[in-house]
Formats: structure tokens, sequence, C-alpha cells
């Protein structure tokens, strides 16, 4: 792994139906949901770290603190946008960020962890069996 502080990603969609408040059980409302933008903000950091694991490595959210302080109406455009702040062992953390074409929408902190995949899926497996 080569995770240098500053890497970037972005993630963009489209606000539809399907990612609305209403759609998503987050509220009544047909605007861009709370956890749509929180996915997106993920995406953004995975693609942060695009080109920079080991082969066989990825990485898995544990931690997400946001605030979401604008709707974002059907129709509008969102794009999310992380940047890694600090690396700690295989701990990253990122600064996100999410605009619409009015402006930001929200922002925080989110961490993500360096794991091996196949050794990850084995202890998800091994969960399963109790």
């Amino acid at each position: 792994m080569s995770m240098e502080l500053g890497r970037t990603g972005r993630a963009e969609t489209t606000v539809t139906p399907d990612n609305t408040a209403a759609a998503m059980g987050s509220g009544s409302l047909p605007v861009f949901a709370t956890p749509a933008m929180v996915a997106l903000m993920e995406e953004a950091a995975v693609n942060a770290c695009r080109g920079a694991l080991d082969e066989g490595e990825t990485t898995v959210g544990t931690r997400m603190e946001v605030s979401h302080d604008a709707a974002s109406p059907l129709g509008m455009a969102v794009r999310a946008e992380a940047e890694l702040t600090a690396v700690e062992g295989r701990k990253l953390t990122f600064s996100v960020r999410a605009y619409d074409a009015a402006g930001p929408i929200g922002g925080g902190v989110h961490q993500r962890f360096v794991v091996t995949a196949e050794r990850f899926l084995a202890k998800t497996a091994r969960r399963g069996e109790v």
C-alpha cells in the first residue's frame, strides 16, 4: 500500500426517485436522501484509493461523521469529493464534501481500513456460522 496524503477521489450521481429520502425511508420528501449522500461520499473515498492498494487489498468503511446541510431536488446533479488527510497504519481518514448545482450540501470526516479481501471475507463467513 502506498497511500500519500492529498489523494483525492470523486463520485457523481443525479437525484432520482430511487435515491430520495422518501424512497430510502430516511424521510418523506422527494429530495436527495442523507444515506445516498453518505454512500456517494464513500464512493469518492474508494475512488481516492484506486491504484494505491496492493494486490488483494481493498478498503472497508468504518466511520462516517457528516452533516447534510441542504436539500437537492429531483433531477439535480450531485457530486462528492474525498481527500485523504491522515494515514495511521491501515486506517485512512478522509475529508468528504458533497455539492449540487447550487453549492455545498454536506461535509464531514470518513474513515476506512485497508484489509486483505480474502482474509476479510473468510472472517465474515465464520461470523455467519454462529
